[in-house]
């Protein structure tokens, strides 16, 4: 299998955490892709209209994209328990769309700084994507703890990666400060193996 991926992409970091914590990392060939919303550069659009990473192409059936999608697929292939099961696997699963939507929130503020002409910037847009990830971080820190606590779960792989991409592109504004339980899951989460071997290079 061939996973279509780029190292600063948390999206991909989520899967391949999965991977490592799983045991399958070996079972997949890393080939690099990536783009932009204006230009899709060497994103597989052949195998995904959307034009996005991560995608998995599979020797057999149609290849397989969206983080959450890839992420329900390889737990789902060695029976990892990631999701749970019953009326907690939709806990879960609400943890993980949490996550995914701060980096969702957090890559659209990348952009507007990137992609856009210096002039045409519009900060308010980046302080309300900003605010999303802070209401999302309360969120976290007064509903969600006792859930990423005990043995691993999907919702441990998406918060630790959504964390660690607020580190590495916006440093400056201290998410830790006023969430101190979340800080603290996170300092211990991100020792693991899994998570230091996918670190992201700065860029």
């Amino acid at each position: 299998m061939k996973l279509y991926y780029a190292p600063t992409s948390p999206y991909v970091r989520k899967v391949l955490v999965l991977l490592k914590e799983t045991g399958q990392f070996d079972d997949i060939e890393l080939v690099t892709a990536g783009g932009t919303p204006l230009e899709p550069g060497a994103n597989p659009l052949q195998l995904n209209p959307i034009g996005k990473i991560p995608t998995l192409e599979r020797p057999a059936g149609p290849a397989l994209y969206d983080s959450r999608v890839i992420c329900r697929f390889f737990d789902d292939r060695v029976q990892a328990g990631l999701y749970s099961s019953a009326a907690r696997q939709w806990e879960l699963l609400t943890l993980e769309a949490t996550a995914d939507g701060m980096m969702d929130a957090a890559i659209l503020g990348v952009y507007e700084s990137r992609l856009r002409p210096e002039d045409k910037r519009f900060a308010p847009w980046v302080d309300a994507q900003w605010a999303k990830i802070t209401q999302s971080l309360s969120a976290l820190e007064t509903r969600w703890m006792s859930h990423l606590s005990g043995p691993l779960n999907i919702g441990h792989i998406a918060v630790g990666c959504a964390l660690g991409y607020l580190d590495l592109r916006f440093a400056d504004r201290d998410w830790r400060k006023g969430h101190d339980a979340l800080a603290s899951w996170y300092e211990d989460f991100a020792k693991r193996d899994s998570m230091t071997s996918t670190e992201p290079p700065a860029q």
